[in-house]
């Protein structure tokens, strides 16, 4: 982000904790040979007002969203978990996104009868990712409904998943 005055403002989410990098606020220029440091008696100032600002930042009490139970993870038998990448497609903005997706009755049709949403998470910068739990039987009719009422408001991607914290657990040579 672009401050009057010409400075640089570049904030970078990293789970789990929240981190900050002000460039030329804090005595730092950018340019075409890396990082380097500006001269500036500021700059000393501005870093230790950082530090102190990330650090109370941080020691706040997340509101983050609880991960699913353990138990939602283990597939039922004759079923197993699928992780659906739903991408946005940047050339949309989120009004024709969300426009498509009413046109086409994803709201209606999403999950098919008989799918259960495990998980469904916002990932900034990539879209939404949905996990499912899907009968065997009713792998085709979930692909069918993403076919033909995501497609053109997201990219699609689809991962067979497990739980593996259980396996992992279970060893008894890791660090806990």
């Amino acid at each position: 982000m672009q401050r009057p005055g010409g400075q640089t403002i570049t904030c970078v989410f990293t789970p789990p904790g929240l981190a900050f990098t002000i460039a030329n606020s804090i005595g730092f220029h950018i340019g075409g040979g890396g990082m380097k440091r500006r001269e500036t008696l500021s700059s000393t100032a501005a870093a230790l007002l950082l530090t102190v600002l990330c650090s109370a930042i941080n020691a706040l009490p997340a509101a983050a969203q609880a991960p699913p139970e353990a138990s939602a993870a283990v597939p039922k038998a004759g079923s197993f978990l699928l992780t659906v990448f739903l991408r946005h497609d940047q050339t949309k903005t989120v009004e024709q996104i969300n426009e498509h997706l009413k046109q086409t009755g994803w709201y209606d049709k999403f999950p098919p009868d008989g799918v259960e949403i495990v998980a469904w998470y916002v990932m900034m910068g990539i879209g939404q990712v949905v996990i499912l739990r899907v009968p065997a039987e009713k792998l085709r009719d979930t692909n069918r409904v993403i076919e033909q009422t995501a497609w053109g408001g997201y990219r699609t991607e689809f991962y067979p998943t497990y739980d593996f914290k259980p396996v992992w657990d279970a060893i008894p040579h890791h660090r806990p």
